[in-house]
């Protein structure tokens, strides 16, 4: 299909290289610049020029291919990365507050090219700096300057060495001595070490930290978060009182030093309290402006749920790239055919539609449900920011802490087991460490750690959603949130009376049939943990065992269906709005489908066991309506990558370029990576002493 004429579009979105790719591209259902405009708008892909434009033409970020550099100048060249992306100023600060997607756009990109710059960059501005900025108030603005000047550089701790998911249990203190009106942060032993933060280990002068507050007479108000020096800006030595190091190497992400500090006694001013949820007067009083400790915690929230967020984010952005560098490969590796015919291309078989399209439907579906989390994620801290102190605002706080819980498991997980499933689709090449598989399986792989372990977090979002039962069970409580995630649950009785009936396959191929099997399987999974849980109870379990012991088939699968049910409702209702243009809509729709129906096949034995399905057709029913979307996908899959995928300096895999030349780029490559006139510099040593085997068998 002929692309548009708009004007500076061409600018924008430059015509693709002619190449193996083309065949493809021509059979497409769709304009893919039509698609990209609509997803993103011309004011991001101006961003996204401007990033990919500057960083392409800096020869401090040129690729150092053949390289293995040292994990001290993998550091020194990050940092210096990120000094240099905070001299562009590609993103002012009114730019930032005005459109929010903005920033998360800004971290896509530069993790596009490489995660240790991304993340380095996050911590730094993001992290840290937005903890000042939506957990303090006027009288922490003037770190923001120092912070974009790189004045100051700053690391978020929360995390201890014996204390990670478990964040109540953080044993740093933080003691409010009214005679000097300072605070005292303390850590009572090694294990209180605060550890695994990033940019801690080298760079960091300042942290967030989090440590339990308390006021004269030793009564605790909880963890709060505090502006702490840790290293003199000017020497990068130790502040007096704080000893702080490098953790050392990682399994991936080593351009980032993650570190680990204790605080032995060390004071600083009462107004380094970070004060927008509790504050401390001079004489020593605790004061907040909530009025009990829920809406005091469902508000602070939204500081914890800033960094899952953005995992969501970043998990997509890695399963982007190795989606898009499996399926051109796919499309140009021919294997096999028709006898005495000619070789196809391995995306024309079933199996590698299979193992592939539905990671590509799943790109679309999270990469829309992450924009929306982030944006509801900036309401909430727009309302802090004004003050808004009210019931909403708590319970969009929890609200949002359920959502990000969750989606940070979802998001993750799918990336993982989706890299993998790309490396394998691509054979052999894809282990070769040049087309970038690898890195990106190892970078993806700490967001299924880092802010919270995968399993503990989906028990957050289980006992929200327990918690509304509960009072919905005991006091009459509608279910509502202000994000109505969870109004649909007020039909929970009829719900859990339904079950499936479509006629046919044909039927199946609208995401409208997943949504409302995905409505049961919430209620059904809901019902059965309450049950579970007072059936513990009721046995003698105290709380904890109770939980404990009703997690594995119950809490934990009715959390990640709930948040499938949400990323499925999203983007079923955005591909079905009536601003779709109508040359988009199939291929839309389809991917709604795909997305829905493959996540949902994933529940098919809870679907047969409370009763939803029946008999052996709903199941075929299923998998053929997936096998049947993905071939209705396979002519427009490199269109869809072509969407989705950077410039090839970025994406810098030679499998997975634009003009799919497979065979070239990736000879190219390999003799760049092995340098074939050169022997070994080990040889010379090796020949003059390499083992005589006559001797040795005199020696026998």
């Amino acid at each position: 299909m002929a692309p548009p004429s708009e004007g500076g579009t061409d600018a924008l979105l430059p015509d693709l290289p002619k190449g193996p790719l083309q065949a493809y591209r021509a059979r497409a259902s769709f304009c893919w610049r039509e698609l990209v405009l609509f997803l993103e708008g011309e004011d991001v892909l101006r961003l996204k020029k401007a990033i990919f434009s500057a960083l392409e033409n800096d020869p401090l970020f040129a690729r150092s291919h053949g390289e293995d550099l040292s994990l001290e100048k993998y550091r020194e060249l990050s940092f210096l990365r990120c000094k240099r992306v905070m001299e562009y100023s590609l993103l002012p600060v009114e730019e930032m507050v005005a459109r929010p997607l903005s920033v998360q756009t800004l971290i896509a990109c530069l993790g596009m090219y490489d995660w240790s710059l991304a993340v380095k960059f996050l911590l730094h501005m993001l992290t840290f700096g937005s903890a000042i900025y939506s957990s303090g108030s006027e009288r922490h603005l003037k770190y923001l300057p120092k912070i974009f000047n790189m004045d100051i550089f700053g690391c978020f701790a929360v995390t201890e060495l014996s204390h990670g998911s478990n964040a109540k249990a953080i044993q740093t203190t933080a003691h409010y001595d009214p005679t000097t009106e300072e605070f005292i942060i303390h850590s009572p032993d090694f294990e209180a070490a605060k550890f695994w933060v990033g940019n801690m280990g080298k760079t960091a002068t300042h942290a967030v930290v989090f440590a339990q507050l308390y006021t004269p007479g030793g009564q605790c108000h909880g963890l709060h978060s505090f502006v702490v020096q840790i290293r003199n800006p000017k020497t990068l030595l130790p502040m007096p009182g704080v000893m702080v190091g490098d953790i050392g190497k990682k399994l991936g992400l080593n351009g980032v030093d993650n570190g680990f500090a204790m605080f032995h006694k060390v004071r600083i001013p009462r107004q380094d309290l970070l004060n927008r949820t509790g504050d401390v007067t001079p004489e020593g009083t605790y004061i907040t402006p909530f009025k009990d400790d829920r809406q005091r915690f469902g508000a602070s929230l939204g500081t914890l749920s800033f960094g899952r967020v953005a995992i969501v984010g970043m998990s997509i952005v890695n399963l982007k790239l190795a989606v898009s560098i499996a399926l051109r490969f796919s499309a140009t590796r021919c294997q096999f055919g028709p006898s005495d015919g000619e070789e196809v291309p391995v995306l024309e078989y079933q199996t590698q539609q299979w193992r592939l399209l539905p990671y590509l439907a799943a790109v679309y579906a999270l990469d829309h449900f992450s924009k929306s989390l982030f944006l509801d994620l900036a309401e909430l801290q727009q309302g802090l920011m004004g003050t808004d102190q009210g019931a909403r605002q708590a319970e969009l706080g929890r609200e949002i802490h359920a959502l990000a819980s969750a989606g940070k498991p979802l998001a993750s997980w799918t990336a993982q087991r989706g890299i993998q499933e790309c490396r394998e689709a691509c054979g052999g090449h894809g282990y070769l460490a040049v087309n970038r598989l690898g890195d990106l399986r190892n970078d993806n792989d700490p967001n299924c750690t880092y802010e919270g372990d995968n399993n503990i977090l989906l028990q957050q979002t289980s006992s929200y959603l327990l918690s509304l039962l509960a009072c919905h069970v005991q006091g009459g409580a509608r279910f509502e949130s202000p994000l109505r995630t969870v109004d649909f649950l007020q039909a929970y009785p009829d719900i859990l009376g339904q079950r499936f009936t479509c006629p046919s396959v044909d039927s199946c191929l609208d995401s409208s049939v997943p949504l409302a099997a995905y409505e049961w399987l919430v209620c059904y999974l809901l019902r059965e943990s309450y049950q579970k849980l007072n059936q513990e109870k009721r046995s003698g379990s105290n709380d904890f065992e109770a939980r404990n012991n009703s997690q594995v088939y119950y809490c934990h699968p009715l959390a990640l269906a709930f948040l499938e049910l949400t990323v499925v409702r999203r983007f079923h209702e955005y591909t079905h709005q009536p601003c779709v243009p109508p040359p988009l809509r199939a291929v839309l729709g389809r991917l709604s489908a795909l997305y829905a129906l493959w996540s949902l096949s994933q529940h098919t034995a809870l679907l047969y066991q409370g009763g939803y399905f029946s008999g052996e057709q709903a199941g075929k029913m299923i998998q053929n309506a997936i096998l049947d979307l993905c071939s209705q996908l396979k002519d427009d899959a490199v269109a869809l990558v072509d969407v989705i995928a950077p410039p090839d300096f970025v994406l810098d895999s030679p499998i997975g370029r634009a003009d799919g030349e497979l065979y070239k780029n990736l000879w190219t490559a390999v003799l760049l990576e092995s340098r074939v006139l050169e022997r070994p510099s080990w040889w010379s040593e090796f020949s003059v002493h390499k083992p005589r085997i006559g001797s040795l068998k005199s020696k026998l």
